[in-house]
């Protein structure tokens, strides 16, 4: 590489009046014609335009194939004898993800952008359906606006001291526990003590018929119509676990928004329903009372997720029945593991229908978050759960690849029907079509 010549470019913006300088380090053995085709006295695209070209050598130059006008990189073309390896050296710039974005998807994201760092909430909901989205196109720009989104929520936590934003809170319980009726309650509790509360209300999808009744938000009048609260249903899609594949996503915009208590409702409570506890700082289960004794509280896993324990409905006559299923959590409690050094899980009784409890719970709720910020431990579990979810989409991603590879695609229909008819079994069938995708790569 000692040996070989130096081409300087100056990139120009369209729509920045910097110069970015771009180094090529061309080695010897190589030809001029082709280089100067490539890069005339002025290359120009829509959006970036290149200029000024000096050669730190007269002799020896590199026939370079292609070069791809990349908006707002800062670029470095490595040329070796063989071959050509780029690498992007990334200045903290959100727009880097997609190469070509046009000039629409650009504002598209500058003022999703803007809005939601502003507070709108039309804007948080326009971005938060942008990532829902399933078409390709639209999930790369939803990563471009993620990845913005995520780079002011950096800065913003440094000039916090580095600690969190906001509070993450993840709700579950069995239908009838009185989840959206707490909410609300809860909620408005929060947003008159000046706090900003997003509510991710996540609704089972049929099996049958592949839609969502999205009712939460229609029992949930009085926060819904308060200026300080975001209530946004989603569907689950089939998605297990509670929650949807982008939920995590969700609360980051949220964050973005300003929105420093951020509650996730999740569907229903069972083996499968505590995916939700891998994205947020607190893990809470409603309960109603009268539901079921103390072995009840050991057989479900969800239980073992759990940091605090609400028994809900505690009011009228239902009272003495909220105290028994107290007690007996309680107990059923000790003998599950201890999950943190700093902190037991609390089972506490509570009404939404008279607001008894709620403040008291919230207490407890802050002095969690306290303990656990104090220990580290919050921001190990933050860091812990970013893992997680990755591998969550890679798992889902390559699901989704596997099933419309060329090479499989064809296959699945013909060996579904042989498993149906009894013909294979279902594992040699998934061997078949694991070595048709293997030999298919």
């Amino acid at each position: 590489m000692g040996r070989g010549s130096c081409l300087c470019l100056k990139q120009v913006s369209a729509s920045r009046s910097e110069l970015t300088p771009l180094v090529l380090l061309i080695p010897k053995k190589m030809k001029i014609p082709s280089l100067l085709l490539r890069f005339p006295r002025c290359y120009s695209s829509r959006r970036t335009y290149f200029t000024s070209f000096h050669f730190a050598s007269r002799a020896d130059f590199l026939s370079v194939a292609s070069l791809t006008p990349v908006h707002h990189y800062h670029t470095k073309w490595i040329c070796s004898s063989n071959g050509l390896r780029r690498e992007l050296c990334q200045q903290v710039a959100p727009d880097q993800q997609i190469e070509g974005l046009s000039d629409r998807e650009q504002r598209l994201i500058d003022r999703l952008y803007s809005g939601l760092i502003q507070g709108h909430r039309a804007s948080l909901a326009e971005a938060i359906t942008l990532v829902e989205s399933t078409q390709s196109r639209k999930k790369k720009i939803a990563q471009v606006l993620l990845q913005k989104v995520l780079s002011y929520h950096r800065e913003q936590e440094k000039l916090n001291q580095g600690k969190p934003l906001a509070f993450r809170v993840g709700l579950s319980g069995p239908p009838g526990a009185g989840k959206s009726t707490f909410i609300e309650c809860f909620g408005k509790m929060l947003t008159e003590r000046k706090y900003k509360v997003s509510v991710l209300a996540v609704d089972p999808s049929s099996s049958t018929s592949g839609g969502s009744l999205l009712g939460d938000k229609t029992r949930m009048t009085e926060l819904s119509r308060d200026m300080n609260a975001y209530i946004r249903p989603s569907p689950t899609r089939g998605t297990l676990g509670g929650v949807t594949r982008t939920t995590n996503e969700a609360i980051l915009l949220c964050e973005g928004g300003g929105y420093n208590v951020v509650l996730v409702e999740t569907v229903g409570v069972g083996q499968s329903e505590f995916a939700v506890a891998d994205m947020v700082d607190m893990f809470i289960l409603l309960l109603p009372p009268a539901g079921g004794d103390e072995l009840q509280g050991i057989k479900r896993g969800i239980i073992e997720m759990a940091d605090l324990v609400a028994i809900n409905k505690a009011d009228g006559d239902l009272v003495v029945p909220a105290r028994r299923i107290q007690a007996e959590y309680v107990s059923a409690m000790k003998l599950l593991r201890k999950r943190s050094k700093v902190w037991r899980p609390k089972v506490m009784r509570v009404s939404a229908k008279t607001g008894e409890g709620i403040s008291d719970m919230w207490d407890k709720m802050t002095e969690f978050r306290d303990l656990m910020l104090t220990s580290g431990e919050l921001i190990a579990k933050r860091r812990k759960q970013q893992k997680v979810w990755m591998w969550n989409l890679i798992q889902e991603n390559m699901l989704e690849h596997f099933r419309s590879h060329l090479a499989v695609k064809d296959k699945i229909p013909l060996l579904e029907e042989k498993v149906l008819s009894g013909v294979l079994s279902p594992g040699l069938a998934a061997d078949l079509l694991l070595k048709a995708f293997k030999d298919g790569l």
